[in-house]
Parts: structure tokens; C-alpha cells; sequence
């Protein structure tokens, strides 16, 4: 009886395997992949010069939004390339021993083939907490010593740390258009038999808003137990769209009716301090005239008041006002209407907040671990001892002992020095560090201790007695900051 009911539970499984059109329809091949040509002709560049030898990027990191199709390309490349995959996902444990143990072995090992092995690891910009305790370490030195090809894949890619982005090379999927959607869910209803109207597959790819899985996912449901499917059946409503945004920029800056110009925003998933970004951008690229732009900075200035009110007061309600004063406004400043084509454009703000997203990130580890080791607060770190602390670094004997000391990161010791990369000097320190964290760690040894006496004694007596000292405060158990 008991082998009945577990073939039962076997066979179920498989029919809902079946059913998921996504995992029967995936693309096992990279010509199979539609809609990312020059990231896959990266991707595929990459994983030749693995055949070659050791590439420089001895890891990838294929970053975008869910949906779009990073792990079904990690997978194809194997495929194509005829590589054995190892893959870590964020449903596993994703501790150092755990990553040593399990894609550790996998990238020094070859294959009984010879062939190459690739070790994919899911969702690398969530490796955090408890859970990953040491984790990130783990990939970085996987990544150094690795003998195989090493695929990350990322949602966000500035969602990583500054050290684990600079080991790999970025390739971006960004979202697939629509008309390249269109053809992969033609195969998929041809496949199943199904009979559709005109325009449902273009409706369908529409409402995804880039995203081939949900595409597909909606196709299913609105399919599933029919032969055939009309416009009238889709009834998935449409994705919150950043495109959507234009249609209200065109409302707002050319439109005439200042409730419609207001309303347009009720279903738009923006918040006010994100959306003022956008009308503050492209209010001096669509009001070329000088007396309509002072007016309607006018208004967004006060706009932006009601804002700084809701900051301090936590009293949302003044959200309406800054709203009107940001759409409606905008539609009473303008004196005439303006004609011709405007290509509105996302905050600049955003991107400069990306692109120094990095930096700000080793800033604020390194600013924590000096808090930490100080028993101050990270902003009076940031502050007030920053400049002590880039001055201690800048002494060549000083600076190994207290990165060691503050467990310092690479990236971590040249944002102290100033340095906009790694160089060979910041290197040098860092390996220096790194053998005297080990050196405590094998002998159980505080060798900190005693640094200041040491810099004292080399300025007041002679070379042969500091040479003595320097045996001494082996045993010291004294503080780095004695001096």
C-alpha cells in the first residue's frame, strides 16, 4: 500500500512539473534566449576564453530584473559549452564552510571529461546575515583561486559589496521589449494547441512590462483548460510600469486641464519625493520660456516645503498639497502651450546617487568598524576621526597594524588612503595585514600590543636596543594606541 500511494505522489509531481509552462518551455540553448544579443555575445566571449586558459575575470556577475531570463542563460551556456554545472542558490546555506565545501571543491576540480565545471550562485546581492556568515569572504577568495568559470547572478547589482563587484564582470540583462516576447509565446501556444485572437499575444507581452516569465506565466492562466482565447479573457491588469511616467510628464507639461492633470498620478507607483525628482528634471526641458520656468520652479519650490513639512512632522496628509502644487501647478504656470517632441529624462540625481552607491558603502563599513573599535557611533566616526585614522594609514610601518587591527577590506584601505583603486602600495598592506591577523591566530598572540612603546623607542635610542625591545613586546598584551 505504501509503494501505491508513493507512486501516486510521484506521478503527481511530474504532472505539476508539466503544467509550468516556464520550466517546459525554457530555453536549454543561448540562441534559444530572446531579447539579450549583446549581453549573451558577452557572456559567450567570456566563456571561450575560459578554453583558452585563465581569463583576467575569472567571474561574471549577469545582474537585472526578476524574470528576464540570468538563470536560464547560466544554464544554456553550460549547455552550450558542455560544462557540468554546481549551483548555490538562496534557499542553501551560504556559510564559508558550506561555500568551500560544496562550489570550493567544484572550482578546482576539473571534470572526467576534462571539460570545464561552472558554478553558479543565485542571488549574490542577498548574501547577508546570520545565515551567510562569512560568505561574501568565501566568494571573493573562491574567486581568486579558481581553476573553473564562476557565474553570479544579481538583481541589483550596486546591491553587492564594492569588493565583490570589482573580482567580476558585469553584464547587464535589461528587460525584454515587447515585439521580442511575441515570437517565444507563438511557439509556446502552437506547442499546446491553442487557437489565439488577434492582438491577445501583443496584450499579453504588454501587460508584462519586460518580464518573459510573467508573459508566459499570465499565457497559462488565461489558457489553461481552453482551445482557444480571446482579448475579452485577459484579465491580468497591466504591471506598474516606470513607462508609465511619461504618460503623466505629457499630462502635466502639455496638457490643459489641471484635474486630469493631477489625477493622472492616483495610479501611478511613484511617491511624491520620488516624483518631484522627475517634474524638477524635465520642467527646464519642456519650459523653454524663462517667465514659465521661474513659475513653475514657484510651485515646486512650495512643493517641496509641504515635503520637508511631512519629513519633520510624519504627518502624511500634507502629501496632497505637494501634489497638487507639483501637477496642477505645473499646468497653471505654463502662459502657452508648448509643441514638439520633449524626450523627458529619469533624475540625474539617481544616477550620481548609483554611480557613488559604491563608495558610500566602504565608506560606511569603515566608518562602523572604526565605531565599533572606538565604542563611538558611526557618524562621530565619520566626523570627528576619520582624518586621525587617514593619517595613522599613511605611515608605512603604522598603516598594516591598524588595518589589522580594524580587520580592513582593500577597498576599505584606499578609501582611508584616498585612493580611488587598488594599487600595488594598498595591496602590499593588505597581505601585510593578512599575515599578521594569521600570525595572532597561530600563535594565540597579541601582536598589536606594545606598537606605540615600539615607535617611541626607534625615535629615542639606538637600532641594536630596539632590536631587543622588538623580541619583548612579542609577550606584550598592551594596546595599539598606547602611543
Amino acid at each position: 500500500m505504501y509503494q501505491c500511494n508513493k507512486v501516486k505522489l510521484s506521478d503527481t509531481v511530474m504532472v505539476m512539473k508539466q503544467l509550468d509552462w516556464t520550466e517546459k518551455y525554457r530555453p536549454q540553448t543561448l540562441s534559444e534566449i530572446v531579447g539579450h544579443n549583446k549581453a549573451l555575445s558577452e557572456l559567450k566571449n567570456w566563456a571561450q576564453a575560459w578554453m583558452q586558459g585563465t581569463p583576467e575575470a575569472r567571474a561574471v556577475v549577469l545582474y537585472g530584473r526578476a524574470g528576464i531570463g540570468k538563470t536560464t542563460a547560466a544554464h544554456a551556456l553550460a549547455h552550450d559549452m558542455g560544462w557540468e554545472v554546481v549551483e548555490m542558490n538562496a534557499s542553501d546555506q551560504r556559510t564559508a564552510d558550506i561555500i568551500e565545501k560544496v562550489a570550493g571543491s567544484g572550482s578546482q576540480m576539473g571534470t572526467f571529461s576534462g571539460m570545464k565545471r561552472l558554478v553558479i550562485m543565485d542571488e549574490a546581492d542577498n548574501i547577508h546575515g546570520t545565515a551567510d556568515r562569512g560568505g561574501e569572504k568565501a566568494i571573493l577568495e573562491l574567486i581568486k583561486k579558481t581553476t573553473q568559470p564562476i557565474i553570479l547572478i544579481a538583481n541589483e547589482l550596486y546591491d553587492m559589496s564594492a569588493g565583490l563587484r570589482g573580482t567580476c564582470k558585469p553584464i547587464e540583462l535589461k528587460a525584454v521589449m515587447s515585439r521580442s516576447m511575441v515570437p517565444a509565446l507563438k511557439r509556446i501556444v502552437e506547442a499546446e494547441g491553442i487557437k489565439c485572437g488577434l492582438g491577445v499575444i501583443e496584450k499579453i507581452t504588454e501587460n508584462a512590462n519586460g518580464d518573459l516569465r510573467s508573459a508566459i506565466n499570465d499565457l497559462q492562466a488565461i489558457a489553461q483548460g481552453k482551445t482557444g482565447i480571446e482579448l475579452a479573457d485577459i484579465i491580468t491588469g497591466e504591471r506598474d510600469s516606470k513607462e508609465s511616467i511619461f504618460k503623466v510628464l505629457v499630462k502635466i507639461f502639455k496638457g490643459g486641464n489641471i484635474i486630469e492633470a493631477h489625477s493622472a498620478t492616483f495610479n501611478l507607483d511613484e511617491n511624491p519625493e520620488d516624483f518631484i525628482q522627475w517634474v524638477d528634471e524635465n520642467l527646464p526641458l519642456q519650459y523653454t520660456s524663462t517667465v514659465d520656468l521661474e513659475e513653475g520652479y514657484r510651485y515646486l519650490s512650495r512643493a517641496s516645503l509641504f515635503l520637508g513639512r511631512v519629513s519633520r512632522r510624519q504627518n502624511y496628509n500634507m502629501w496632497r498639497y505637494a501634489s497638487v502644487l507639483m501637477t496642477s501647478g505645473m499646468v497653471v504656470a505654463r502662459s502657452h502651450r508648448y509643441t514638439g517632441f520633449v524626450k523627458y529624462q529619469p533624475p540625474s540625481l539617481w544616477r550620481k546617487l548609483g554611480q557613488t552607491r559604491g563608495l558610500r558603502q566602504v565608506r560606511d563599513s569603515t566608518c562602523t568598524k572604526i565605531g565599533s573599535h572606538c565604542h563611538v557611533s558611526t557618524s562621530f566616526a565619520r566626523s570627528q576621526l576619520l582624518p586621525f585614522f587617514r593619517m595613522m594609514l599613511k605611515d608605512e610601518e603604522c598603516a598594516p597594524y591598524v588595518a589589522a587591527l580594524l580587520s580592513l577590506e582593500q577597498e576599505e584601505i584606499a578609501f582611508l588612503l584616498e585612493s580611488k583603486s587598488v594599487t600595488k602600495n594598498i595591496k602590499k598592506i593588505y597581505d601585510e595585514t593578512q599575515a599578521l591577523r594569521e600570525a595572532e591566530v597561530q600563535h594565540e598572540v597579541e601582536l598589536f600590543g606594545g606598537f606605540g612603546r615600539r615607535m617611541e623607542a626607534k625615535e629615542k635610542e639606538p637600532e641594536v636596543k630596539v632590536e631587543k625591545e622588538e623580541k619583548k613586546e612579542v609577550k606584550s598584551q598592551s594596546s595599539l594606541f598606547d602611543f
